[in-house]
């Protein structure tokens, strides 16, 4: 039950990871929604502002044209016919009167009596509309006199003006009556006009969602239709790096995308063709230095033979070489050996390159291996060894001695004496104390000397096959190959070497072996294979 749970929580996980990841801002597919939704915005906001703009003004014209000149007709036929100074219930009955016109409107007459009062006639009754419902500026405009001219033939026109009370729009309108009489100002509600315009905008609104929505979603589809052939290439861009260079992309279409896989295709094309040439000519290297080295064995053979019958005679008391000639038989003595050492660091070095080289493990006591290649070599007097007996580790004793001889000749030839050996434990990953380094841990060297050190722009290159730090002296008692095969062995044994200078003076070259190389073998074909690595460990 906890598996089932944990296995759908990590689905769950993954699957809100892949969402993310498709919708990272980063992400272009999420910036072509994001870009193709803005546009449409833009363009959907434009187009219903516009539309709502022209249709307001369209709608608010038409009702208030219609309603000016309803007003205006009935000002000059109504409102005309009145005396100069008609009284109140003139003024109020024709006020009903113009507010029965087709576009009923309210309507508010001023005047003077006969008596010279100001009398009011409204079509609301007397709490309805009133002149203070009229805004100062009309009123001033209405009852301003205007001079005669050729243009203007009235000394009084018709104004309006659009005003909200209690979030109600109105349209006002005043005008005097030509040649004298009353006053009319008009009050027409817009508030139907206004729910029209609401409802429109509302209907505008939606659209213009409706059209987010639906470039949103083209956006996508879009997005998925380019998109699809970059991640291909993608994807195959990752397997040419992981080294399937046969990799190819199916190619359809003529557009640009079409045009791209092409040119990946035939870069790939040409990649696998430069690295099956390059490693035709490498095999044929690694074959050729192999052969070589092997043809060099039979004459090196004899010539062995012979330099050491030379050498015997040379030590011979009373030898027959002379004088003149011992200094060339001396040399061609050392430089035969030095040949022989280099005819078999390349036969090495064939073997690691062609992952033919193999361990032949044993049981070995480190500081008695250490003390066996130093004995070897007569090193005893040049070299302290820090090494307590009883650190035993399962490794190849003949590689071990290649490595170590090679650390500490190095030392010698090029450090500066005593060189000092020193040996300790190491715990594996994940263990502490001195428990977890005897179940597993490795073997740690250290073979430091006390010449000048390594230069900086050396160290990087110490492990390089062929490597001379000084240009100027490309040949040397070493063949440049000692340092490049003590570090193929370590790594064969899962090891490592590293060169490094020490603060108080010298190089030093840590060497790390685990100290049980078969035990690591097997638990990392367990660990990569599962079952099939037994299975293989038991063939």
């Amino acid at each position: 039950m906890t598996q089932e749970h944990q296995g759908g929580t990590g689905g769950w996980s993954a699957a809100r990871r892949g969402v993310w990841s498709r919708l990272r801002f980063t992400s272009l597919r999420l910036r072509l929604v994001v870009v193709f939704g803005l546009v449409a915005l833009t363009a959907a906001v434009s187009a219903s502002g516009i539309a709502y703009w022209l249709n307001r003004e369209s709608v608010l014209t038409r009702t208030q044209d219609a309603v000016l000149r309803d007003f205006e007709q009935e000002m000059r036929n109504r409102a005309g016919a009145l005396p100069e100074h008609p009284t109140q219930d003139e003024l109020q009955r024709t006020a009903g009167q113009m507010a029965n016109s087709s576009q009923r409107f309210t309507v508010l007459l001023v005047a003077e009596n006969p008596d010279g009062r100001t009398v009011y006639g409204s079509s609301g009754g007397l709490n309805g509309f009133s002149l203070q419902d009229v805004p100062v500026s009309l009123r001033e405009a209405v009852t301003e006199r205007q001079r005669i001219t050729s243009n203007n033939k009235s000394p009084h026109h018709l104004y309006w003006q659009r005003i909200i009370d209690d979030d109600t729009p109105y349209l006002v309108a005043g005008s005097m009556v030509i040649g004298g009489g009353p006053t009319g100002y008009m009050l027409k509600s817009l508030e139907p006009e206004a729910k029209d315009l609401n409802s429109l905008a509302w209907s505008l609104g939606i659209a213009t969602a409706l059209a987010l929505i639906g470039s949103a979603l083209l956006a996508h589809a879009a997005a998925t239709t380019v998109l699809k052939p970059v991640q291909r290439l993608g994807a195959a861009a990752r397997r040419l790096g992981e080294g399937k260079l046969d990799t190819r992309l199916r190619v359809s279409g003529t557009d640009e995308l079409a045009d791209l896989s092409r040119t990946f295709n035939k870069a790939a094309e040409a990649l696998e063709k430069r690295v099956a040439d390059m490693a035709g000519r490498d095999e044929a290297s690694r074959r050729f230095v192999a052969d070589m080295s092997h043809e060099l064995r039979t004459p090196l053979t004899a010539i062995t033979a012979v330099t050491e019958v030379l050498e015997e005679e040379l030590e011979s008391e009373g030898g027959g070489i002379d004088p003149m000639v011992e200094p060339a038989v001396r040399l061609v003595v050392s430089e035969t050996r030095r040949l022989n050492d280099l005819v078999e660091n390349l036969m090495e070095v064939t073997r690691f390159d062609a992952g033919t080289a193999r361990l032949v493990l044993d049981d070995v006591d480190v500081a008695d291996q250490i003390t066996a290649c130093i004995d070897a070599r007569a090193w005893l007097d040049a070299v302290d060894l820090d090494a307590e007996r009883g650190i035993h580790a399962r490794i190849d004793p003949r590689r071990l001695d290649v490595i170590l001889a090679n650390l500490i000749g190095n030392a010698l030839k090029h450090g500066g004496s005593p060189v000092r050996v020193a040996v300790r434990e190491s715990a594996a990953e994940g263990t502490e104390g001195a428990e977890g380094a005897g179940d597993g841990g490795d073997v740690v060297i250290e073979v430091r000397d006390h010449g000048p050190g390594i230069p900086e722009e050396v160290l990087p290159h110490v492990f390089d096959r062929f490597y001379k730090a000084s240009a100027s002296r490309p040949r040397s008692e070493g063949s440049g190959l000692g340092l490049s095969i003590a570090l193929e062995n370590a790594h064969i044994h899962g090891g490592e070497i590293t060169a490094a200078n020490s603060p108080e003076g010298g190089a030093v070259f840590t060497l790390r072996l685990p100290r049980d190389v078969s035990a690591r073998d097997a638990s990392e074909k367990t660990g990569d294979n599962g079952d099939e690595g037994t299975e293989e460990d038991a063939r």
